[in-house]
C-alpha cells in the first residue's frame, strides 16, 4: 500500500467497541483518517467526531471506494460474513474477537485475501495491557527461572442475562468462551506458542443461561509447564489475574490495566497519565538471590497503550512490516476455541 495520505479508515458499528476501543486511537493516530461509520437508528458518532461520515447500512459503507481499511466489530456471529464482505470490496480488515467462529471460516478469509491482495489484521488489544506487559517484563527478566505453572484469570460478576439477545442464544461464537478466551488465549500464545495439548471445561452458572459462562483451560507445553486459562461471570471478589511459578520464583498481579475505565471516562490515549496503573497496583515477585536469600519485591507496572497495535497496523499497510499477531497464532486460538471439550 504505497500513499503518503492517511489510511482512511471506517468502522462497521459504533457501539462500546467503537467509541472506546477503536475510534480514540485511529482520531489521534497521524497515519489514519477516522472517515466513516455505520449507524442504522442514532446518530451519536457525529457528537464525539463532528467530522465523521455515518452510513445507513454496510452496504453503503462498503460501496465507498475512498475507504482503504474496514474495522469488522459487528456482533461476533456477524465476524464472517461482514469480514468477507469487506474484502469483496476490496478493503483492509481489521476484525475484531473472535475473528470467526472456527478455522474454516477463517481460512477462507485468508485465501480470498491472498488471492486479491489485501490484508488481514487481528485486534488482539491485550497484548498491550499495563499487566500483561509487566507479566512479560517479569518473565524475560529471569527472576523466576524455568516457569512451571500460569494461571490466567479474566472474572467478571454479571449474574443477569445480557439485553442483547444474540449474546445469550447458542449460535455460532457465542458464550463467554468466544467473548473472553481469545484475549487469555492470545496472551499465552503470543508467549507460548502451540501447546502439546489441551483440555476444556464449560459451564452454565447464570439462572437461565444458555450459553457457557464459565470455563477453565488447561494447556499442556514441553519441559512439564502447565498453562490454566480461566473466566467466570459470577465472580463477586476478583483474584489475582496472573500467577506464575518457576523454579526461582513466583510473580502475582492482579487485573489492573485502567485503559478501558479511562476511554469509558472521556480520557483520550494522547492525553497525560493515560495507560497508567494507580501507584497500589503493584505485581508482587518472590525470588531468591544468589546467596538463596528469599527476595520480595513489588514491581511498578508498565503503562498500558493499546495505541501500540495502530501503530504496527499502519507500519504493516505503510512499510509492509509483519503485524505482531501472526495467522497462525489465530489458528491455534480458535482450534483451541472451537474443538471439543477435551483435547
Amino acid at each position: 500500500m504505497n500513499q503518503t495520505k492517511p489510511i482512511r479508515t471506517a468502522m462497521m458499528a459504533y457501539g462500546m467497541s467503537g467509541k472506546i476501543f477503536h475510534a480514540p486511537f485511529i482520531h489521534v493516530h497521524s497515519n489514519f483518517e477516522l472517515y466513516a461509520v455505520v449507524e442504522r437508528t442514532n446518530k451519536l458518532a457525529v457528537l464525539d467526531y463532528p467530522y465523521i461520515h455515518s452510513f445507513d447500512s454496510i452496504e453503503e459503507l462498503l460501496a465507498d471506494n475512498t475507504i482503504d481499511l474496514i474495522i469488522v466489530n459487528t456482533p461476533n456471529y456477524l465476524h464472517f460474513e461482514h469480514a468477507m464482505a469487506a474484502l469483496k470490496a476490496g478493503k483492509h480488515i481489521l476484525i475484531e474477537k473472535p475473528i470467526c467462529a472456527n478455522n474454516t471460516e477463517l481460512q477462507r478469509l485468508f485465501t480470498f485475501a491472498d488471492e486479491i491482495g489485501k490484508k488481514i489484521f487481528f485486534y488482539q488489544n491485550r497484548r498491550w495491557d499495563s499487566d500483561f506487559l509487566s507479566v512479560k517484563a517479569v518473565i524475560e527478566a529471569g527472576k523466576l527461572g524455568r516457569v512451571n505453572e500460569v494461571h490466567f484469570r479474566f472474572d467478571r460478576y454479571k449474574d443477569a442475562l445480557s439485553p442483547k439477545r444474540f449474546k445469550e442464544e447458542p449460535i455460532a461464537a457465542s458464550g463467554l468462551l468466544y467473548d473472553l478466551g481469545p484475549h487469555l488465549l492470545d496472551q499465552v500464545i503470543s508467549l507460548w506458542g502451540k501447546p502439546l495439548s489441551w483440555e476444556k471445561t464449560l459451564g452454565k452458572n447464570r439462572i437461565g443461561t444458555k450459553v457457557d459462562d464459565y470455563f477453565s483451560i488447561h494447556l499442556s507445553y514441553p519441559n512439564s509447564l502447565n498453562i490454566f486459562v480461566h473466566s467466570n461471570m459470577m465472580v463477586a471478589d476478583a483474584q489475582p489475574a496472573f500467577i506464575l511459578n518457576g523454579s526461582n520464583g513466583s510473580y502475582t498481579k492482579y487485573r489492573t490495566d485502567t485503559q478501558e475505565s479511562q476511554l469509558l471516562a472521556g480520557i483520550k490515549p494522547s492525553d497525560r497519565g493515560y495507560g497508567m496503573e494507580e501507584n497500589n497496583s503493584k505485581g508482587k515477585l518472590v525470588y531468591f538471590n544468589e546467596q538463596k536469600e528469599r527476595i520480595i519485591e513489588y514491581t511498578p507496572s508498565l503503562t498500558g497503550n493499546y495505541l501500540a497495535l495502530f501503530d504496527a497496523l499502519s507500519n504493516s499497510l505503510l512499510n509492509e512490516a509483519a503485524f505482531p499477531i501472526s495467522r497462525e497464532e489465530e489458528h491455534i486460538q480458535l482450534e483451541i476455541i472451537s474443538a471439543e471439550r477435551t483435547n
